[in-house]
């Protein structure tokens, strides 16, 4: 059987969030660099995978995804029981229910808080030659902390976000939260030790520090 593809370079936060799942059920795969530089994600031969010009993109087969999140789902969902892997616990009402709480809390209140701040302070300054947006970080920064107010008070009593076991919604934070501590403002999970650990216990984990050796945090 052909490996699956994932279009867009690896070093991509959305394409690192389908890959650290293919990582943790075991699946074949290749990724297919797009060269955003020379804007391959606007080629016809992408928007024929992705309609709307953006990375990542994937293809199982006959079957073309994109949205990283929806891969990854179904990433899961093929590869789970056969690897023996519970990432979505969708056998579990309550606990699948938890999974996607936080799934949808990672997509829109932690990663909005977060990700301008891995922007300005890496992305911009090394692919745009823009200095950083001060204002924006502070901005952003005052939103994580409320955020992460939320955060530690839910990891003082589970070990992971959904519950005591680790799952999609927690791995879901990865990309982004390895770029964060690539900037200035890393020690802002000091405060938070509970996050910190739970942050510590995700980027120890193999899949995690596989993909981690291939985003470098100085651009």
């Amino acid at each position: 059987m052909a490996p699956v593809k994932v279009f867009g370079p690896a070093m991509s936060a959305h394409a690192a969030r389908i890959l650290v799942c293919l990582e943790e059920v075991g699946a074949e795969y290749e990724v297919v660099n797009v060269d955003m530089q020379a804007k391959e994600h606007k080629s016809p031969e992408h928007l024929a995978r992705n309609p709307f010009g953006q990375i990542p993109a994937f293809q199982d087969g006959d079957i073309v995804l994109f949205e990283s999140r929806a891969i990854a789902k179904y990433v899961l969902r093929k590869y789970s029981k056969s690897a023996g892997v519970d990432l979505l616990r969708e056998g579990d009402l309550k606990e699948a229910a938890m999974v996607d709480v936080w799934t949808e809390v990672e997509a829109h209140t932690y990663n909005p808080a977060l990700s301008p701040v891995v922007y300005e302070c890496l992305i911009y300054p090394a692919m745009r030659g823009v200095p950083t947006n001060q204002k924006v970080v502070e901005e952003s920064l005052e939103k994580l902390k409320k955020v992460l107010d939320v955060y530690e008070a839910r990891l003082s009593k589970h070990d992971y976000l959904a519950g005591d076991f680790l799952s999609f919604a927690d791995l879901n934070h990865f990309p982004y939260t390895h770029y964060f501590m690539g900037t200035p403002h890393a020690s802002l999970f000091d405060a938070y030790p509970h996050v910190k650990a739970w942050w510590e216990r995700l980027a120890a984990r193999p899949s995690v520090k596989k993909l981690s050796a291939g985003m470098p945090l100085k651009f």
